[in-house]
């Protein structure tokens, strides 16, 4: 069955997840522990209910959703919207621009249509439901056509111990074993086999039985929750005793980097990335640390007018050419998962609430880590455990 979960948004902004593959059958060889995982959940009205038909049905193996989706009668998606501005826009209590701001809706994020009132939309994403202008949101066909070209298909193990195997075989090398609760970016499905990125440029199949498949489209997030997030941060530091300053290890980076590297303002320009992954990382976290001191600012991306933690890091791997996606959650389902003993510099790192990605740090060595973390710290460089990290991930290329 199909369910939209509401995910609790921090800073990463929750997501909308369409999710299919919720069935688990009994294939338990290809199982360590053999351990079967029903998941439950009621379908209800709209793209949700397209997408369960999508993956249930066999003869959509070598169907992309996108094939699927364009099909398909696309009344079905009449409430559904994407927000369209250059960052974000502000969901409001009212319908009219005095309206108290509830929350944010990034671009390309996604919200239900409850009603419309005159040219403002009530909608509801994540835990927010209040007001935008229609001017803001794209709706019907247009948002369907959206829905086909942006989200993120990910599967989540929902075994104890799942194998990855070397081809989409039961008699094929196992090359790893993976663990319940592991998201993994989906790269093509056939004849019950998921076939999962592994990093490194590395690919391997798992049975379709043990994981759940999700479109994940990014949701709003409240004032609230926000507030929320900042003041785990505020607790999380002023418990850690950072022993080295971050004047010193700025000295320390800064010495040792390119001197090319445009300091202390944002820009357009990117960097040339042909150099090896080891050097390039060390390049993004020289970078990233000239701003240390700079403000925090909900929804911003200005490495000096101010940035939010997913926005920081977006924009410091933006001038060396290396796209990444905007919130937290996302960015955390991107690039390939690294264990946290063998961390590099550039590596991101992420941080949870609840079981939920609500903040993101880049990895700078000896440690450390860097991040917008806060209006009355702004960005800043703290030990990478003092909050206990979730995962961390590369998307510099080895």
């Amino acid at each position: 069955m199909i369910k939209i979960h509401m995910l609790a948004g921090f800073l990463l902004i929750g997501t909308i997840i369409l999710s299919g593959n919720d069935r688990v059958a009994f294939a338990a060889e290809d199982t360590v522990s053999g351990m079967d995982v029903q998941v439950n959940g009621e379908p209800i009205a709209g793209i949700d209910l397209a997408l369960d038909n999508f993956f249930q049905n066999a003869n959509n193996a070598d169907k992309t959703i996108k094939e699927y989706l364009a099909s398909n009668d696309e009344s079905e998606f009449d409430n559904l919207a994407f927000a369209q501005a250059e960052n974000y826009v502000n969901i409001r209590s009212e319908a009219n621009e005095n309206g108290e701001i509830l929350g944010k809706l990034y671009n390309n994020s996604a919200a239900t249509i409850i009603s419309k009132k005159d040219d403002w939309y009530e909608i509801t994403s994540g835990s927010v439901k209040g007001f935008i202008k229609a001017d803001y949101l794209v709706v019907g066909d247009e948002a369907v056509t959206l829905a086909k070209t942006i989200g993120n298909k990910v599967a989540t193990v929902t075994t104890t111990t799942l194998k990855v195997r070397e081809k989409a075989s039961l008699d094929a090398e196992v090359l790893t074993l993976i663990p319940e609760g592991d998201e993994f970016k989906v790269n093509k499905e056939k004849n019950g086999w998921v076939r999962i990125s592994l990093g490194k440029k590395e690919y391997g199949y798992v049975s379709g039985d043990y994981v759940k498949i999700q479109m994940q489209y990014e949701e709003a997030v409240s004032i609230e929750e926000e507030q929320e997030r900042l003041r785990e941060e505020a607790a999380a530091v002023a418990a850690l005793d950072n022993n080295q300053s971050n004047a010193s290890l700025k000295a320390t980076l800064s010495s040792s980097s390119d001197n090319n590297i445009i300091r202390s303002e944002d820009t357009n320009a990117t960097e040339d990335t042909s150099v090896s992954s080891s050097d390039l990382g060390s390049r993004i976290a020289a970078y990233a640390v000239n701003f240390v001191g700079n403000p925090y600012v909900w929804g911003g991306t200005s490495l000096t007018n101010g940035a939010d933690c997913s926005g920081f890091t977006q924009s410091v791997f933006a001038h060396f050419g290396i796209s990444i996606s905007r919130t937290s959650r996302t960015q955390a389902n991107g690039g390939v998962r690294v264990s946290l003993d063998d961390l590099k510099k550039g590596d991101l790192i992420f941080y949870t609430n609840n079981g939920t990605v609500n903040h993101v740090a880049m990895y700078i060595g000896n440690g450390n880590v860097i991040s917008a973390s806060s209006p009355s710290t702004g960005i800043r460089i703290t030990s990478y455990n003092y909050r206990q990290p979730y995962k961390a991930v590369r998307y510099i290329n080895e």
